[in-house]
C-alpha cells in the first residue's frame, strides 16, 4: 500500500469516531501498511488537527464520566487502553472532574439503575451488587457506601 491508501485508511477511520495517536498507528498496523507511511499520514493528520491526544482524552474522559461508565482509576485505565500516556490521563480525568459533580452522578445513576433499592432492607448478595456495579466503574467504596446508605 502507499502512503495515499495509508492517509485514505486514517481518514476512514477518524471519520467513524476520534482516535489517540497510538490507537490509530496500531489499526492502521494490522491493515498491513508499512511503519513509514504510517508515520506519514499520522504526521499529515496531525498538521491537519485531525488527531490530537490531548483533545482526544479530554473528550473521552468528559464522556465516559458524563455517563458513568468510568471516573478515577477506571477512567485512567481506560484512557491509557486507548494509548494516552499516564500524565495526560491525569490531566484529563481532572478536567473531567472540574465539570462534573461525581457525587451526583453516582446519586443520578443509584437512582436510574437501582430505583427500588435500599440498603437496609437489601440482603448481602443485592448490597454487592451494587456496590460492585459502582466500584467497576471506578468509584470509591466510601463514595458508595456514602450514596447507597443515604439513598436507603
Amino acid at each position: 500500500m502507499s502512503a495515499s491508501e495509508a492517509m485514505g485508511a486514517a481518514l476512514r477511520l477518524l471519520a467513524r469516531r476520534g482516535h489517540s495517536e497510538e490507537e490509530l498507528r496500531g489499526k492502521l498496523r494490522r491493515k498491513g501498511l508499512s511503519d513509514q507511511d504510517i508515520a506519514a499520514s499520522l504526521e499529515r493528520c496531525r498538521q491537519l488537527g485531525y488527531i490530537d491526544d490531548e483533545r482526544f482524552a479530554e473528550e473521552r474522559a468528559r464522556q465516559l464520566l458524563s455517563q458513568g461508565r468510568a471516573t478515577g482509576k477506571r477512567l485512567l485505565l481506560e484512557l491509557q487502553r486507548l494509548g494516552i500516556d499516564e500524565s495526560l490521563a491525569h490531566r484529563a480525568l481532572e478536567a473531567a472532574r472540574a465539570e462534573q459533580d461525581e457525587t451526583a452522578l453516582l446519586d443520578d445513576l443509584l437512582d436510574r439503575r437501582f430505583p427500588q433499592f435500599d440498603y437496609q432492607s437489601a440482603d448481602d448478595r443485592q448490597r454487592r451488587r451494587v456496590i460492585h456495579y459502582f466500584m467497576r466503574r471506578g468509584f470509591t467504596f466510601t463514595d458508595v457506601m456514602d450514596a447507597v446508605q443515604k439513598k436507603g
